[in-house]
């Protein structure tokens, strides 16, 4: 994004540039955080530069704290995408699933319109951004995403929460705590530790190339999940897969030994796998393990989701 100089028309200097542009790791960790994809947090990032270059050298300097200005500007961004969402969600075809994002290490080059930046490199990969975590921040209402994010994860006081969401602290503080309800009734009594994820996602995909129905059953809960995003742009299921025997007959259907060459990976922090046709990555599976199986698989083969992996 290009930038104006910090001493503009009226010859008063604004803040120094690294006040403003060290901003941007952060606000990307935000917006993707509250938006679940890569690619409108980006948007949201750009378009709040875009205000604060827009103003004058003046009104720049009688900003006391940037960063504050800038997170306040990102954090309404982000709510009135959230509420545009709803509606365009509701015409989504299929389910929705949040953006998936590599680690640093398995970042294509090129992968962003031949820029050296990497967005993914500016996103921590912890708890946070897990697409468990993801997923549940996808059923709360916008204003509760945005001061549950801003306050429980970003630790912002509910007096600065406040004045982004347009409420009062204590209406912040009741909205967080209902996103808080959420997240602790979605956790797991016993999350398997990450080396064991890793040995069960591997073991996954070896039955999953076999073939081998039994094995798979053995892998995931009873009450297993599946979920697809296709967004309408390639053959995904409309509908969640639900049991199983019926995950592992789905998957075992779908396998084609000498085309597909499917890849352990990291997704969002955690163990996945990556599904390769002709060198190029045309789908990404997240899963969600606790108590010793496979409670959630989140497929995403929506090409535009998958721009972070492709080259």
């Amino acid at each position: 994004m290009t930038t104006t100089s910090t001493a503009p028309e009226d010859g008063r200097p604004g803040p120094a540039p690294s006040a403003v542009t060290g901003e941007r790791r952060r606000l990307i960790n935000l917006a993707y955080r509250m938006l679940g994809s890569l690619a409108e947090a980006e948007d949201v990032v750009q378009e709040t530069y875009a205000r604060w270059y827009a103003m004058s050298g003046r009104q720049q300097e009688a900003v006391a704290s940037p960063g504050g200005w800038l997170t306040k500007v990102a954090g309404r961004i982000c709510l009135d995408v959230l509420r545009s969402a709803r509606a365009r969600r509701e015409r989504y075809v299929g389910e929705w699933v949040p953006e998936p994002l590599p680690a640093r290490t398995e970042w294509p080059a090129g992968a962003t319109d031949g820029s050296t930046a990497d967005p993914a490199d500016r996103i921590t990969l912890d708890e946070s951004v897990g697409m468990a975590f993801l997923v549940v921040l996808e059923s709360m209402t916008p204003a509760e995403r945005v001061a549950f994010v801003l306050h429980d994860v970003f630790r912002y006081p509910f007096s600065e929460v406040a004045d982004i969401v347009g409420r009062t602290p204590a209406a912040c503080r009741q909205l967080a705590s209902s996103a808080r309800r959420r997240i602790d009734a979605s956790r797991p009594a016993l999350p398997s530790p990450t080396g064991r994820q890793a040995r069960m996602v591997r073991d996954f995909k070896q039955a999953w190339e076999a073939k081998d129905i039994n094995a798979l059953i053995g892998l995931l809960d009873p009450d297993a999940t599946a979920v697809g995003d296709g967004g309408g742009r390639v053959t995904a299921l409309l509908h969640p897969i639900e049991g199983a025997e019926r995950i592992a007959r789905f998957f075992a259907d779908r396998s084609r030994p000498g085309q597909l060459e499917v890849r352990e990976c990291t997704v969002n922090g955690q163990p996945g796998l990556a599904a390769h046709l002709d060198g190029r990555v045309v789908s990404v599976y997240a899963f969600g393990i606790a108590d010793g199986r496979i409670r959630r698989i989140w497929a995403v083969l929506n090409p535009e989701k998958l721009r972070p992996w492709r080259g």
